[in-house]
């Protein structure tokens, strides 16, 4: 599913919000997430995506996609197009095969961040080289700031340590502490936090924030998350996380509009 053929779903944030001491919280439960099984493909969408379509949930600002995606053993992707998106791909666990019309073939573990540049249109496929174990990864769409930007890709990895109880960014607008480069004024941050481990982001104005709970549990100024939760936070200056057990979690930093 390419921007074009969702032009239609970008008419609203797609959370409702509500206020709580001058605060403003929604929590995205896991459970609540939109679900598709193919056998080889199990995919959960914080927001609309494919087939499923809830229009009270279709995207938060410029973050249009987090989807949750297992892939059986030699299994994925075959070619397919985008055009006019920023796609970021965050492996957690298993192996992920790339290639795409750019030339670039990849392939990406555990801690890989990967940034590819849809503009003008690219083609890419992705799969599951590995003959035994799963991957599990987070696919993450961007509306960009301008469209029809030339295709671009590229890719770092973030060690558990880079990560460990800090907020280690992994993408940003102007490439910043060795992130990737992103075509939006959009921050992405990930952490490995110990249990009680606790990281703080202060806001500037004008800014909301995303969070998302990758692996294991935390909380976000006070409120309780689990794996797979997600929470939309605005009119907040300061962003505490709380980590609990085996917790891995990303902190989109957004413009409001």
């Amino acid at each position: 599913m390419d921007f074009m053929t969702n032009r239609r779903f970008l008419h609203t944030t797609g959370l409702i919000h509500f206020s709580q001491g001058g605060t403003m919280i929604v929590l995205r439960k896991s459970s609540e997430r939109g679900h598709s099984d193919h056998g080889w493909l199990d995919s959960r969408h914080t927001f609309s995506f494919a087939d499923y379509y809830d229009p009270k949930h279709m995207q938060f600002g410029t973050l249009r996609v987090i989807n949750e995606d297992r892939v059986q053993p030699d299994r994925g992707f075959g070619t397919h197009g985008h055009r006019d998106m920023e796609i970021l791909s965050y492996v957690l666990e298993g192996p992920l095969a790339h290639a795409d019309s750019m030339g670039e073939t990849s392939i990406l573990r555990p801690g890989d961040v990967q940034r590819m540049t849809a503009g003008t249109g690219v083609r890419h496929s992705e799969s599951n080289p590995s003959s035994h174990e799963p991957v599990h990864f987070l696919q993450i769409w961007i509306i960009p700031h301008t469209m029809g930007l030339t295709p671009e890709y590229e890719q770092k990895h973030f060690s558990r340590e880079d990560k460990k109880n800090r907020l280690c960014l992994v993408v940003s607008p102007d490439g910043r502490d060795g992130s990737l480069t992103i075509h939006q004024e959009v921050f992405l941050y990930a952490s490995v936090l110990e249990d009680g481990g606790q990281v703080t982001l202060a806001l500037e104005p004008g800014r909301r924030v995303w969070v998302q709970v990758a692996s294991g549990a935390s909380t976000v100024n006070g409120k309780q998350l689990a794996a797979g939760d997600g929470a939309a936070i605005t009119d907040e200056p300061l962003i505490t996380l709380t980590g609990g057990p085996e917790s891995e979690v990303l902190l989109f930093d957004l413009p409001m509009t």
